[in-house]
């Protein structure tokens, strides 16, 4: 193993023990990783979550829930870092305070990091102990070809591969092709049969894909221990106007407008009602004023 003066850059070769061992079994295991951060995280599984970078309301909140509760059971969650899913795979890792590894497909320097507006994600998962890597040397910038490339590592990594929303040319389903080549387990969110985000998804299922709709779907499939208490604890709030509130939201997220029209409160209520439970950590704003239960 050797260090880079570029920033915090070691270079980890395949003879290294730190190099590790799951994907040195895959086949044309990089000979040599980039990495800024621990990727030395011990007999600890990983598991990834991808999914395409235009996702719906439906695929933030999935996201949040699931890789809130796979975090719980202890599993480290592996993603590429590109906008959508990934970030919101590695983001919530972070905010539940577990362990996440990005593998990219440039260089790991923050000048070829892409997109650019994840730097702050990228130094985030490697100051919470997690890390970022990628098999391209610094200076590298995104190259088309490397991302298909730089799939086989993040299922190669990985116990398994949950794809959250793609449509058919999706680069999360070279990533569950990788997985499926690399006899790794392969699971899917299915979703409305008129959404394109769905249409890679429920195929996958069609395909032998695991359908997943809770998390302990995928632990039970993984033989690690299931989450006893998940979605049995029901989210109450501190006064009326709160749990009205809670209450429209258990079907899944709703734009503020949606939510007055539900609980048939003042809109004023409402705002300042969601900025309690946002501090609460009780909801969560998924942008464009939209609003779900955290879990």
């Amino acid at each position: 193993m050797s260090s880079s003066n570029n920033g915090k850059i070691k270079t980890i070769t395949i003879k290294d023990k730190e190099y590790p061992k799951i994907l040195k079994k895959i086949p044309n295991a990089p000979a040599k990783l980039y990495v800024k951060g621990n990727l030395t995280l011990g007999k600890t599984p990983c598991f990834a979550v991808v999914g395409t970078r235009r996702c719906s309301d439906y695929g933030k909140q999935a996201t949040l829930e699931i890789v809130s509760a796979l975090t719980e059971a202890g599993l480290i969650i592996v993603s590429g870092m590109a906008k959508g899913i990934d970030s919101w795979a590695h983001q919530t890792c972070l905010e539940q305070k577990g362990k996440t590894i990005a593998v990219l497909g440039t260089g790991i320097d923050e000048k070829s990091i892409y997109p650019q507006e994840n730097i702050k994600l990228a130094r985030e998962i490697v100051a919470n102990n997690g890390a970022v890597i990628s098999e391209f040397p610094p200076g590298t910038p995104g190259y088309k070809g490397n991302f298909p490339s730089r799939n086989r590592i993040i299922s190669g990594l990985c116990l398994g591969v949950l794809v959250i929303e793609a449509k058919y040319k999706s680069g999360a389903l070279i990533t569950a092709r990788c997985a499926r080549e690399q006899k790794r387990k392969v699971f899917a969110l299915p979703g409305p049969i008129h959404s394109l985000n769905s249409n890679g998804p429920n195929d996958l299922i069609k395909n032998g894909a695991k359908l997943v709709d809770r998390p302990n779907d995928i632990l039970q499939e993984l033989n690690l221990q299931c989450l006893r208490f998940y979605l049995k604890q029901e989210t109450k709030g501190e006064n009326e106007e709160e749990n009205l509130i809670l209450d429209a939201l258990k079907q899944g997220g709703l734009n503020i407008d949606k939510i007055i029209e539900k609980t048939k409160l003042p809109a004023s209520a409402v705002a300042s009602a969601l900025i309690a439970l946002e501090i609460k950590n009780k909801v969560r704003d998924l942008g464009g004023s939209v609003y779900a239960l955290s879990r």
